[in-house]
C-alpha cells in the first residue's frame, strides 16, 4: 500500500534582526541562456535534467543603514553558482558573500528536524479516527523514517496506519526562497542601486526548424523557433531574455549537484516489530523484499509549456566568435517551464536535395537524405544559423506532410549548410563481393531508387591504409580524401558501380 507522507508546517513570524537588509525582488532582470556544452545539435532538450546555464543580471534598490550590514537578496536562481556572483554599486563593496541555498522543502525540513520534537499524527483507515502524540526524529532523510515516542523507537508508515509528521516551526537556516547574502558597510544611511550578476545551472535552449519544400523540390520555406527552458524553481518576470549560440569554454567542470534537491523519498523495509523498547539496532542492509517496500514521494516538479501568442522575432548580434540572439520585448522566463519565440522566417530558400552514404566493404550502406543550401542572401538566407533540429515537410494532395527529421550545426554567413535527415527507406545501396585474388578484391555496388522521381546519390568509398581503388566502371571524384561515386539514380530504377580494391605490395 502506498501512503503519502504529509508535511504540515506552522511558520512563525520572524522579527527582522538589526543591520539585516532584505531585498525581496529585483527592479529589473536580464537572463542570457547558454546551451548545454555537451549536448549534440541532434539531441532534444532533456527537460528532466537541463545541463546548460544562464547569466542572470539583476538590478536592485537597497536602503543601507550606517555601519555594518548584511544584505539578503531573495529570489535568486536556486542553481546559482555562488563563486560567480558579483555585486557592484555598494559604497564600500562586499566583504563576504554566502548562498543561503538550504531551501525549505520536504527533504531539508526533515533533515534539519533531526533530534527535534514533532507531532506524529495517525489516521485509522477503517474508522478515520485521528490520534496525535509527541515524537522526536531519529533518522536522516535517506532510508526509513524513524522517530522516538514514549513507547520507544518506531518506523513511520510501516504499519497499518496512515501516519504523518507535523512540525512546530521552521528550523533556523532554512529559507522559503533561494537567497544570497552579502556583508558590507556604509559610513551613513543611503539608498543605492546595485547590480547583482551570477551564473546559474539548470537552463538550456535550442533552435527548432521547419522546412516546407516546394513541389519541384528546389525551394523551401524555412522557419525556426528558439525554445527557452528552465528547470530552476525561480521565475524571472518580464526579463530581458537572450540566448547565445556557439560553445563557450568554461573552466571548472560541472558544478551542478548530482541530483535535484527538495525531493524526499522514503523506503520502508519489513521489520520484525514496530516498537523497540531500547535503542534501535544498526540499520538493516538495503535489501528489497517483495511486498515490503513502499516509496513515499512528498514533492514533485511540474513543468508547463508556455508559447507566446504572437510570434516575436529575435534579433541577431555579434558577440566575439559567438552569436547573440536577443528577444526584443520583455518576457517571463518561468520556473519549471519552456517558452518559444520566433527566430527566422525565410519564405524562399534555394535548396538541392540529394542522398549520401559511405561504402565500407560489402553489405547494406546507411543512406540519408540531405538538403543543401548556402547561407547567403542570394540563396534566401544570409544570417547566422544556430544548431538545432529540423523537420522537413513536402506537399501531398494539397497538404504538407512530414517526410523526415534531421539536424544542422552552427553555421556562419557564407557557409554551405547540409541538413542531414534520418535514414532513407526509398533510396538504398548494397555492396557485394564479386571476386578476390592474392592482393585484390572486386566489389559491385548497386543503388536502388523506389521513388517516382530521379535522385542524386553521393557515395564515399572507404578502404584501409595502404589500399587503393582500381578499374572503376564509372568516373569517380574525390571528397574528404576518399573516392566519391556521384550518380543520378533514375525513378524506380537502379545503377551499378564495379571496382577493385588492391593492397600495396610488401616493402
Amino acid at each position: 500500500m502506498r501512503r503519502a507522507l504529509i508535511l504540515l508546517v506552522a511558520v512563525p513570524a520572524c522579527a527582522g534582526a538589526q543591520a539585516v537588509v532584505t531585498s525581496s525582488a529585483p527592479d529589473g532582470v536580464a537572463v542570457t541562456v547558454y546551451r548545454a556544452p555537451n549536448r549534440d545539435a541532434a539531441q532534444a532538450l532533456n527537460l528532466d535534467w537541463l545541463e546548460g546555464y544562464a547569466l542572470v543580471t539583476e538590478r536592485r534598490t537597497v536602503d543601507l543603514p550606517a555601519g555594518k550590514a548584511t544584505i539578503r537578496f531573495e529570489g535568486v536562481a536556486a542553481g546559482m553558482l555562488p563563486e560567480s556572483a558579483l555585486v557592484t554599486g555598494l559604497p564600500a563593496g562586499v566583504r563576504e558573500k554566502n548562498l543561503d541555498a538550504d531551501l525549505l522543502s520536504a527533504r531539508s525540513l526533515f533533515a534539519r528536524g533531526f533530534g527535534r520534537p514533532v507531532t506524529l499524527r495517525r489516521t485509522h483507515d477503517n474508522t478515520d479516527k485521528v490520534t496525535e502524540e509527541r515524537a522526536v526524529i531519529r533518522s536522516g532523510p535517506d532510508g526509513g523514517v524513524v522517530v522516538q515516542t514514549q513507547a520507544g523507537f518506531e518506523a513511520v508508515n510501516c504499519g497499518p496506519l496512515n501516519e504523518s509528521l507535523i512540525y512546530d516551526g521552521v528550523p533556523p537556516g532554512l529559507s522559503a526562497r533561494p537567497t544570497l547574502s552579502v556583508e558590507t558597510e556604509a559610513a551613513a544611511p543611503a539608498r543605492v542601486t546595485v547590480t547583482l550578476a551570477y551564473l546559474a545551472w539548470g537552463f538550456d535552449w535550442q533552435a527548432n526548424y521547419v522546412a516546407r519544400m516546394s513541389a519541384d523540390g528546389k525551394q523551401a520555406a524555412l522557419t525556426a523557433w528558439v525554445t527557452l527552458a528552465s528547470s530552476d524553481s525561480t521565475s524571472f518576470i518580464d526579463a530581458d531574455a537572450a540566448v547565445v549560440a556557439g560553445k563557450v569554454n568554461r573552466e571548472g567542470g560541472d558544478d551542478r549537484p548530482d541530483a535535484p534537491d527538495g525531493e524526499l523519498v522514503f523506503r520502508c523495509y519489513a521489520m520484525p516489530q514496530q516498537v523497540y523498547p531500547m535503542a534501535p539496532p544498526p540499520p538493516p542492509a538495503p535489501m528489497m523484499m517483495e511486498g515490503a517496500m513502499m516509496d513515499i514521494v512528498v514533492t514533485a516538479q511540474r513543468r508547463d509549456s508556455a508559447m507566446m501568442k504572437a510570434p516575436v522575432m529575435v534579433s541577431q548580434e555579434a558577440l566575439g566568435d559567438l552569436k547573440f540572439y536577443r528577444v526584443p520585448m520583455p518576457t517571463t522566463v518561468a520556473a519549471m517551464a519552456q517558452k518559444q519565440v520566433a527566430l527566422l522566417d525565410q519564405p524562399k530558400v534555394k535548396v538541392s536535395v540529394f542522398y549520401r552514404t559511405d561504402i565500407y566493404g560489402e553489405g547494406d550502406s546507411e543512406v540519408r537524405q540531405v538538403l543543401r543550401t548556402r547561407n547567403r542572401k542570394e540563396e534566401g538566407l544570409g544570417l547566422a544559423l544556430p544548431a538545432g533540429q529540423v523537420s522537413v515537410m513536402e506537399p501531398h494532395d494539397g497538404a504538407m506532410l512530414p517526410v523526415g527529421e534531421g539536424s544542422l550545426d552552427d553555421h556562419a554567413v557564407g557557409e554551405d549548410v547540409d541538413i542531414v535527415m534520418s535514414r532513407s527507406t526509398g533510396v538504398m545501396l548494397r555492396t557485394s563481393q564479386t571476386g578476390s585474388g592474392d592482393r585484390w578484391t572486386d566489389y559491385e555496388a548497386t543503388a536502388t531508387n523506389a521513388r517516382p522521381v530521379p535522385v542524386r546519390l553521393e557515395a564515399k568509398i572507404q578502404f584501409g591504409d595502404g589500399q587503393k581503388i582500381a578499374t572503376p566502371s564509372a568516373k569517380l571524384g574525390r571528397k574528404d580524401g576518399h573516392p566519391l561515386w556521384a550518380v543520378t539514380v533514375p525513378a524506380n530504377g537502379t545503377v551499378t558501380l564495379r571496382y577493385r580494391i588492391t593492397d600495396a605490395p610488401d616493402p
